[in-house]
Formats: structure tokens, C-alpha cells, sequence
């Protein structure tokens, strides 16, 4: 138990870099981390390939496809839009935004998968929305407070982005998991590695892009922004290898250790490490502490994501189940 706890909250610590490179990065564009952080995670797969090269080439054309769909939007639309949100909004609130995300899953669940998987009450669930909305309601009072009037429309163009983001990384693990479903006879890891190996293509062809804008003056690239280095080299390469190798890799690897130990509902649980660590990021980068109405935001949110983790979906026969609130 201890060893597992001490694994998932090393995933959380990892994981919580991709929220706070946006702001120690703030004059490279959501674009430019966006293809440097996938590109450091493809060049990270292509050694890994080797461990699982038989069951790579058990791959058919139809899943690479799969795998290419899935990083296009888990992946790379997700991390362009959370990047692009963090650099507008800060990082409090769309860190609480997809902090969220356990329970959003659960509810699409409720409309996609119930006839397979079961359902969640929604009179259960109820409560874990509330104190989420109130949670999210009260961080963006704080934050809002902070924006100055004429920011109001580029902090709402954050809080919107980080919506998007939250519906990319929705989408994906319902996805991912209609695969493995799809393939029980697969490894999941050799899967994990190949959705990384199509990573290094389109993060080159990524870099492509942009040069092209930036030869061709398309505003995808700020004025003046030095391609493809950008103003500051080496703490750009850093960063970027860094999450390539610590959240891309390194935390789910942490992770899934964490999962082999702990129960499935304690894991599903601690998963808000990854939220919390992105919030204690975000204020040391500030270097300042959260208000108090702040804090209670966090409590809610994370209080919020617990009770909605401890339900159980009443299975497809109708027989209703619920984990007893004493159990872990």
C-alpha cells in the first residue's frame, strides 16, 4: 500500500510539469511546446520500440490509424489548447478545469457506455457536481478579481480553451479503452508505445508547419518570434525533455506501478495528486499563496472528485451496487 501511494504520487508530481512549463515558457507559443514536447516523447518511444517489436508488427494498418487518431487529439490538440489556455488564463483555473475530468468521464459514460459498463445514478452523482461547480465558481472569482479589464476577454479565451482541452482528454481514454477493449489479446504497452512512435512524424511534420508559417508570414507564430529557437534555446530543449521524459513517460510508467498495488477505487482517487501538484506549481511559480477563498475552491473540487470516485454504476441487469463509504 505504501509503496503504491508513494508511486502515484510521484505520477502526480510528473504530471503536474505540463502545467506549469506554459508558464515558465511564456514567450514560446502554445504551437512551439506543443511540437517540442512530443517531439522529445517520440524520440523517447522509438528505443522502447525495441522491447515490443513483435507485438508492434502485430499491428495492422487500420490500428496505426487508430493510434494516429488518438495522439492527434489526446495528445496533440489537447496539450496545444491546455498550453494556450494556461498562457491566458493562468494556471489555476484551467487546472481546476481538468481537474475535473474523473467525473466528466463518468458522465459520458452515463450516455455512452451504460448498456455495457453499467450507469451512475444521477441523483448520486449530484453531489460530487455541486461541490465541483462550487469549486471551479470559486477560483474563477479569485482569478477573474486579478484580470484587469481590458485581460477579461484573453482570460475567457483561456477559460474556453481549457474547456476544449478537457473534451480532448475526454474523448481519449473512452477511446483508448474501446481499443483495448477491441484487442484484449494486445499488449497494452506495446499500444502505449505505439501511439508514441506516431508522436515523432507529427511533431515533425508539426515543426514543418510552422516554419512554413513563419516563412510565409502566417500569424501562427508571434512578431518577432526567433524560429526555431526562439529567444531562449536551452531552457526550451530543457523543458521540453524534460516533460518528454518525466510526464510522458516516466509518470505513466509510476502510474501504472501504483495501479498493479492499490485498489482500483484508491488509484482513481489519487489521481487529484495531479491536480493539486499543478496548483502548487502554479502558486510557487507566482511565489505567492493561494487566497483563502482559493483554497476552499481546491477543497470543493477535490472533495467533489472523491465522493464521485467512491460510487459504483449500477450494473446493466438493473442489480444496483455501491461501494459501502468505509471501504478504500
Amino acid at each position: 500500500m505504501l509503496s503504491g501511494f508513494l508511486f502515484a504520487l510521484a505520477a502526480g508530481l510528473m504530471w503536474g510539469l505540463v502545467f506549469v512549463t506554459p508558464l515558465l515558457l511564456p514567450d514560446y507559443p502554445a504551437a512551439m511546446l506543443m511540437a517540442g514536447r512530443y517531439l522529445a516523447f517520440g524520440l523517447l518511444a522509438v528505443p522502447l520500440a525495441a522491447i515490443d517489436w513483435r507485438e508492434l508488427k502485430r499491428l495492422t494498418r487500420a490500428d496505426w490509424v487508430a493510434a494516429v487518431k488518438l495522439s492527434a487529439i489526446g495528445n496533440f490538440l489537447y496539450y496545444l489548447t491546455l498550453a494556450a489556455a494556461i498562457q491566458r488564463a493562468g494556471g489555476p483555473l484551467p487546472t481546476m478545469i481538468i481537474g475535473t475530468l474523473p467525473v466528466v468521464i463518468a458522465v459520458c459514460s452515463n450516455h455512452r457506455n451504460a448498456a455495457r459498463d453499467g450507469h451512475y445514478r444521477w441523483r448520486d452523482l449530484a453531489p460530487a457536481l455541486l461541490l465541483i461547480a462550487l469549486g471551479i465558481a470559486c477560483v474563477n472569482q479569485v482569478e477573474q478579481a486579478a484580470v484587469a479589464p481590458q485581460q477579461l476577454g484573453r482570460y475567457l479565451q483561456g477559460a474556453g480553451l481549457a474547456l476544449i482541452a478537457l473534451a480532448c482528454w475526454t474523448w481519449y481514454p473512452i477511446r483508448n479503452a474501446d481499443w483495448l477493449r477491441a484487442h484484449a489479446d494486445r499488449n497494452p504497452r506495446a499500444w502505449a508505445t505505439a501511439q508514441g512512435l506516431v508522436t515523432l512524424p507529427m511533431a515533425m511534420l508539426a515543426f514543418v508547419v510552422l516554419a512554413v508559417a513563419d516563412g510565409t508570414g502566417l500569424p501562427v507564430l508571434p512578431a518577432g518570434f526567433d524560429f526555431p529557437t526562439g529567444p531562449r534555446l536551452w531552457p526550451f530543449v530543457g523543458l521540453m525533455a524534460a516533460v518528454g521524459l518525466f510526464a510522458s513517460w516516466l509518470g505513466t510508467l509510476c502510474w501504472n506501478e501504483a495501479s498493479q498495488r492499490l485498489p482500483t477505487t484508491l488509484v482513481g482517487q489519487l489521481i487529484v495528486f495531479e491536480t493539486l501538484a499543478a496548483l502548487a506549481y502554479s502558486q510557487w511559480h507566482r511565489g505567492e499563496w493561494p487566497p483563502l477563498m482559493g483554497v476552499a475552491g481546491v477543497v470543493l473540487l477535490v472533495g467533489g472528485v472523491c465522493w464521485a470516485l467512491r460510487l459504483k454504476p449500477v450494473p446493466p441487469s438493473g442489480r444496483e451496487r455501491h461501494l459501502p463509504a468505509s471501504s478504500p
